[in-house]
């Protein structure tokens, strides 16, 4: 039986680079990106399980990062030799594994606020920085639970983007964002209970950019700070009116520190 493919975007020529989505999106949020990067570089965008146009995870047993990142495998061949990736929120989180798991491979890394929250269990148990995430996490499952996946993608968006965030939201997207959100226990236990301890990361022995949003939540910046401590070569790029979401409610300026940080390290 042929292996699942994910759907994929991709634009022009050049050192190749692989951006992946966040939850509840899919790879059409880098579309500004590769529009920008497309005259320098060969950008590939993929849906990952569940999202966009890529097939669901089509397993019983629960996902793993690893999982994610072997789903990619075939964009990651066809990006070639050597690659830089892009990720953001849970895109992000699969980035630093991919990362660790193909050093050969991945050339530089651009973060906007991995999600990978289990460097904040292994810290100690709850009350800890995760506590946000978690009840909202809780919250969206028990309004799964009751039928309403409306109220369940309430519960996540408003956590990463403010109240009244979900009821703001124009109708037309609202459906795809809810059916998505469907998967939200998967990506929680993913990231909650994802192994590699934070002292691997002091291997990637690459050029990291690490973004956070100066309005983004408790979480996002518990994670970013532990992995700053631990990643040779890191640099740090705080957006200070930008949330979680910044990549895709404000791009402009956050593209143009990615597209900055690949000129530098090509």
């Amino acid at each position: 039986m042929a292996s699942p493919q994910p759907h994929t975007r991709e634009a022009g020529a050049g050192p190749a680079v692989v951006c992946l989505h966040s939850n509840a999106s899919h790879g059409g949020q880098w579309r500004a990106l590769m529009a920008r990067l497309a005259n320098s570089h060969h950008v590939l965008a993929p849906d990952s399980y569940g999202s966009g146009s890529s097939p669901d995870w089509p397993s019983d047993r629960t996902i793993t990062l690893s999982d994610e990142a072997a789903f990619l495998e075939p964009v990651f061949a066809r990006a070639g030799d050597g690659f830089s990736l892009v990720g953001h929120s849970f895109g992000a989180a699969v980035a630093l594994i991919t990362a660790l798991q193909q050093p050969q491979r991945v050339r530089a890394l651009v973060l906007y606020e991995p999600t990978l929250f289990s460097l904040i269990e292994a810290d100690g148990p709850a009350p800890n920085e995760a506590d946000g995430i978690r009840n909202a996490v809780t919250a969206a499952a028990e309004a799964l639970d009751a039928g309403n996946k409306s109220l369940a993608a309430k519960c996540f968006i408003d956590y990463w983007m403010g109240s009244g965030s979900w009821d703001a939201t124009p109708p037309e997207r609202q459906t795809a964002i809810a059916n998505a959100t469907v998967n939200v226990r998967r990506w929680a236990h993913a990231l909650m209970t994802e192994p590699t301890p934070l002292a691997r990361f002091a291997s990637l022995n690459i050029p990291v950019l690490c973004m956070t949003g100066g309005r983004s939540t408790a979480s996002a910046h518990g994670v970013t700070r532990r992995l700053l401590s631990a990643l040779p070569r890191a640099e740090h790029q705080v957006f200070e009116q930008l949330g979680h979401m910044g990549p895709i409610t404000h791009p402009e300026p956050v593209n143009e520190a990615i597209e900055a940080f690949l000129q530098r390290h090509p």
